[in-house]
Formats: structure tokens, C-alpha cells, sequence
């Protein structure tokens, strides 16, 4: 398990800061975390590209909610991986299902070509834990010519996915690298990586605390099932470092 690669999900320029120090090899930048990310910012994409020396992805993904797509989103997230690589990243992480739970092919299609064009890698994302059939959504991803897919095998967790994983992870036979992600932690991430036979894995490490804001008062913008406005979640430093330390 010594080459297994880290990925960490950074939801702010804090977060990712905090990946690199940890020892991660790469991050996936993103936004709204509670609601399942979305395309971060240019400009934390830009700061992010300054300060880190390591990898960087970014999730492309216009909107909360399903992964079917009209046209002119399609458009939107060909235009975000045009200033991805602009900006100088590594990778885009992207996806689309039809209405009947297969790979879009057509828009994926479009937006991995663009992406590899313009010398990124591609990562397939968790839109694959929802296609009808995760198996043929994975012949499908392969077909497409993506370097990764960032799956949970199907399930709420990479932990209880575990058994679809790792058949994924054969099927897969060197043609895509299975990245599991999705409630990994110190805990389990050994017995996740032993049981699929994977070589890279994806976590936040995060940790939730209150906010220093003082001044509470007054019109609340975030409900309080996603949080409320004064928690902040945040990428831990010790928490990457005692789940890479676990997988060893």
C-alpha cells in the first residue's frame, strides 16, 4: 500500500492549504459540499493553482441536484474546463447520466475531448453511483477515455460499497484507475484499500467547528439541516495525516 495515491476533496482554499501540508498528492477543489459540490470559484481556483505545488482537480458541475443535463449546461461546463486549463490545473473531474440512468454519452463525449485537447486528465465522478447499472456505466466510462472514476461502488459510503468496488476495481484491469471516496476515514480506510486492491483513494479529512462570529442575530441564509450559518467545515491537517498513517 506504500504507492496508494491521496486525494483530497477541498472545499475552500483553507482546506486544500491544509491537504498539501498534510502529504496528500492531489486535491479536488469544489464547492457546496452539503449538497454534493459544485464548480468552485475562479478565483479560489487561481489562488489554489499559486499556492499549491501539488495536483489539482476541479469539479465540473454547474448545479446541485441530478446529473442530467440540457445543452446550454453542457456549454457552461465546456467553458469552465477551457478556464480550468488556463488557470493551469491538472485535471477535471465530470459527468452526466441520461434520463434512464445511463452514461450521457454524447455530452461526455464532448467534454472529455475538450479536456483532453487541452492536456487534462479526467476523472468520471459520482454521477456513476447513480447510473442504473454501475458495471455498464463503468464500461461506458472506459469507452470515454477518462484516466479515473471517483466512486463509493453504488452505496452510500466506499465502506459499504466495498464488494461492488472491488469489482469494479478487476474489471477495470489496469484500463481506468478506481478511486473510491466517500465516508473513508482513519478507521476504515485500510480495510477498504486491502479489500478492492485499489492504488488511489478520495476523503475530505474534514472536521466542523464553530464559526468566530460574534453577531449572531438577524436573517439566517443556510438552513439548519446543512449546517446553519456558524458551522464551518474544514479539511483537517491531523485528520489527513492519521488516514494516510491508517492505510500504511
Amino acid at each position: 500500500m506504500k504507492n496508494v495515491k491521496f486525494e483530497i476533496c477541498s472545499g475552500s482554499l483553507l482546506s486544500a492549504i491544509n491537504a498539501q501540508e498534510a502529504g496528500a498528492h492531489r486535491v479536488e477543489l469544489c464547492s457546496a459540499l452539503n449538497l454534493g459540490g459544485i464548480t468552485p470559484s475562479y478565483g479560489f481556483i487561481e489562488q489554489a493553482r499559486k499556492r499549491l505545488k501539488i495536483d489539482i482537480n476541479v469539479l465540473i458541475r454547474p448545479r446541485p441536484g441530478d446529473f442530467l443535463y440540457e445543452s446550454e449546461e453542457v456549454a457552461v461546463m465546456i467553458a469552465d474546463i477551457q478556464a480550468c486549463a488556463r488557470m493551469g490545473v491538472n485535471g477535471v473531474v465530470i459527468g452526466a447520466l441520461d434520463p434512464f440512468g445511463n452514461v450521457d454519452m454524447d455530452s461526455c463525449r464532448a467534454m472529455v475531448a475538450v479536456a483532453k485537447h487541452l492536456g487534462l486528465s479526467v476523472t468520471f465522478h459520482r454521477a456513476i453511483d447513480r447510473a442504473r447499472d454501475i458495471m455498464a456505466a463503468l464500461d461506458d466510462a472506459i469507452a470515454l477515455g477518462v484516466d479515473r472514476i471517483l466512486t463509493s461502488g453504488g452505496k452510500p459510503t466506499a465502506h459499504e460499497g466495498l464488494e461492488t468496488l472491488a469489482r469494479m476495481n478487476e474489471a477495470a484491469a489496469g484500463r481506468v484507475i478506481i478511486m473510491p471516496g466517500s465516508g473513508v476515514n482513519a478507521g476504515n480506510i485500510k480495510g477498504i484499500l486491502a479489500a478492492t486492491g485499489v492504488q488511489e483513494i478520495h476523503f475530505s479529512g474534514s472536521e466542523s467547528f464553530e464559526s468566530p462570529m460574534q453577531y449572531r442575530e438577524g436573517v439566517s441564509f443556510t438552513p439548519a439541516d446543512l449546517g446553519g450559518d456558524f458551522i464551518r467545515t474544514e479539511s483537517s491537517v491531523e485528520k489527513i495525516m492519521a488516514t494516510i498513517a491508517a492505510a500504511e
